[in-house]
């Protein structure tokens, strides 16, 4: 048991797969815990064996984030808990349905639950942690952010939307003793797979535990890293480019459009 307390870490999406090991990580790493998900039964299990296992402070509340009441519970308290010091934006859902077979109230409860709910969390607890001069905001994207063809477009969107959102939030917040750490996972064995009524992919070789996936992303966060991608081997990949993207950047300030544009 690590006895020495690092404040309170918030995990949205905690009952199960990664937003469970996040808990079971970030509590022996001497994290006091408020677990946000749907299951009562699932976070009320999960909370009993952690603080058994570990001596932490374990509560837990059950909440539905695309439920805009239970949204505005949960901002309340990272408003109010002063000993809130880490919040981890894990709560999402996803698809593989293309657009002609996807509903799209379904679609827009995603974004509800991907896009709108991370983002008012995120705002509900950051000026406390700029007042603090310390915190820190880890936000799950996915690979699909950058691989956008690969699964449910709007999915793909959405994660998209957190991998840019952290960029801003990490250049605004510079300076301020603020930590945005946006977190990368390709296929992680979790319920996503049978949820989307493909759960052959949670056995397929290339297939990361959600353990290994959750370890890594917290060495990520040790190392320092804005963006972290556990399966991606080669780091100086994405290095190379994200400097292509910034340097792209100052080529789009023109009044004139580009040649390749002028009437014939």
């Amino acid at each position: 048991m690590n006895s020495t307390s690092k404040g309170t870490a918030l995990i949205t999406g905690a009952s199960a797969g990664i937003g469970a090991i996040y808990a079971d990580r970030l509590a022996k790493r001497g994290y006091d815990l408020i677990l946000v998900a749907r299951s009562g039964q699932r976070l009320d299990d999960l909370a009993a064996r952690l603080s058994a296992e570990t001596g932490r402070s374990v509560k837990t509340v059950v909440a539905d984030l695309a439920n805009t009441d239970d949204l505005r519970r949960v901002e309340t308290l990272l408003r109010e808990d002063a000993t809130i010091t880490l919040l981890v934006n894990n709560a999402g859902v996803g698809s593989v349905a293309s657009i002609l077979a996807a509903d799209v109230d379904e679609m827009e409860q995603m974004i509800a639950l991907n896009i709108t709910a991370l983002t008012r969390l995120t705002y509900a607890i950051v000026p406390a942690f700029v007042e603090k001069k310390a915190g820190t905001v880890i936000n799950i994207s996915s690979i699909v952010g950058i691989a956008a063809e690969l699964l449910n477009g709007v999915y793909s969107a959405s994660k998209a939307y957190v991998l840019a959102f952290g960029h801003k939030l990490q250049a605004e917040l510079a300076g301020t003793g603020v930590r945005v750490q946006t977190v990368l996972p390709a296929a992680t064995s979790t319920e996503f797979w049978d949820i989307a009524g493909h759960a052959a992919q949670k056995a397929n070789p290339s297939t990361m535990s959600a353990d290994d996936l959750v370890d890594a992303a917290l060495v990520g966060l040790d190392q320092g890293e804005l963006v972290s991608i556990p399966t991606l081997q080669d780091g100086a990949a994405w290095e190379s480019w994200e400097a292509a993207r910034r340097a792209l950047t100052p080529n789009f300030a023109n009044a004139k459009p580009a040649p390749r544009y002028k009437l014939a």
